[in-house]
């Protein structure tokens, strides 16, 4: 079937070039960061964490697309998601497989990662973190592709195939739930350490996740022979907005708690976001844009003529969708850091080499995302001229 990815118009061609030259720029900047070190980031003894973990947390949210369809079409029967389960598999295994290449530049020497492997060691947490994201890694492989495969040949994916669709699951949490252990662990960093930290990475995850698949499905609907059925569309639309809501409950929590104790280990790094603190103030426009667009998002999401509208439901799963890359992709990473454990200040600011590295990734899933969609689009394409 793969051979489905080396046939495509000159709109697809154009795309898969623009990526890998964006891969070419990205790979450049690595080896340049792998020459000279972490030196050359923008991460420092006081923030040891970068836009790389950050991205990795974030990714590791978007690839919880694909069980927030397979809860409902395996668990429930809703059929309606039969149609758009593909593209949920497919989409959380480009994110999990960029959330673990940012783990890897993060190391700074990629040979790092088979110390996990040769040296494990199940009392830490990040060795979890690796098991799980591997693990769901190669389920949401194997789903995928024999789902695929099963509609070509016009029979019903094997049994096996049903039962690792239930493992995807309880996968699927734990991989957000093993992430948000290994920030809330650090006793340190007031910002993270809190029980619903947690609860709050799964309700964001459950809103960046499917509101990214929704603006795909409703982009391949235009550019290929997938229909998916807008009561499927309305079904997810209705699942963002109520993890969005709840991932914003679930923050004001937080800062009820903190300004309300008043302690000022807690209070810091939340003045640091919103106001700015002894005078530095980076990530305030930031942040204020997340809490705009994350209302803006439930507002449109709330009302169903809004939400059944496409372009207003596009804008607000934008909105959705960079409110919680801001928060979680910025805010929560840096609000740990900035202040320091001693009260100072030392703000991050990404390098160039960073970004490009960063562009680079991202354009490595994209890449492997619009392979596989190709592959499961012209296999449906197939079966149309069939009939």
């Amino acid at each position: 079937m793969i051979e489905k990815a080396f046939h495509g118009s000159k709109l697809y061609w154009g795309w898969v070039v623009a990526l890998l030259a964006m891969i070419g720029i990205g790979v450049a900047a690595y080896a340049n960061q792998f020459q000279n070190g972490l030196v050359v980031t923008g991460m420092s003894r006081d923030v040891n964490w970068g836009l790389y973990i950050a991205q990795f947390t974030f990714f590791v949210g978007v690839a919880a697309s694909g069980v927030m369809v397979a809860i409902p079409l395996y668990l429930h029967n809703f059929k309606e998601f039969g149609k758009v389960v593909i593209f949920g598999e497919f989409l959380a295994v480009a994110s999990v497989l960029v959330a673990l290449l940012f783990i890897v530049i993060d190391m700074g020497y990629p040979t790092r990662v088979f110390n996990v492997i040769l040296h494990p060691t199940p009392t830490a947490i990040v060795f979890w973190d690796v098991v799980a994201l591997s693990s769901y890694l190669i389920v949401n492989i194997l789903i995928g592709w024999a789902a695929v495969g099963a509609e070509r040949k016009g029979v019903a994916p094997a049994k096996w195939v049903h039962v690792l669709g239930f493992v995807a699951i309880p996968l699927a949490i734990s991989i957000h739930t093993v992430t948000a252990f290994l920030f809330c662990g650090m006793p340190g960093r007031d910002y993270w350490h809190t029980a619903i930290l947690a609860a709050r990475f799964l309700a964001s995850a459950f809103a960046a996740g499917p509101a990214l698949l929704i603006i795909i499905c409703l982009i391949m609907r235009r550019l290929s022979v997938f229909k998916v059925s807008d009561r499927a569309i309305d079904a997810l639309a209705k699942i963002v907005c109520y993890a969005i809501i709840t991932n914003v409950f679930f923050f004001m929590l937080e800062v009820y708690t903190s300004f309300y104790s008043n302690i000022p280990a807690g209070t810091y790094p939340l003045q640091y976001l919103f106001f700015g603190l002894d005078g530095h103030a980076a990530l305030v426009p930031f942040m204020w844009e997340a809490a705009a667009l994350a209302f803006l998002g439930i507002g449109l999401l709330l009302v169903p003529k809004l939400r059944r509208n496409h372009k207003a439901l596009v804008v607000a799963l934008a909105s959705v969708f960079i409110a919680c890359w801001i928060d979680k992709g910025l805010g929560l990473v840096l609000g740990g850091f900035v202040p320091n454990s001693f009260g100072h200040v030392v703000e991050y600011v990404p390098t160039a080499t960073e970004l490009l590295v960063i562009l680079g990734v991202y354009a490595i899933g994209l890449l492997v995302l619009t392979v596989l969609y190709k592959v499961a689009t012209g296999v449906r394409k197939e079966l149309a001229q069939d009939r």
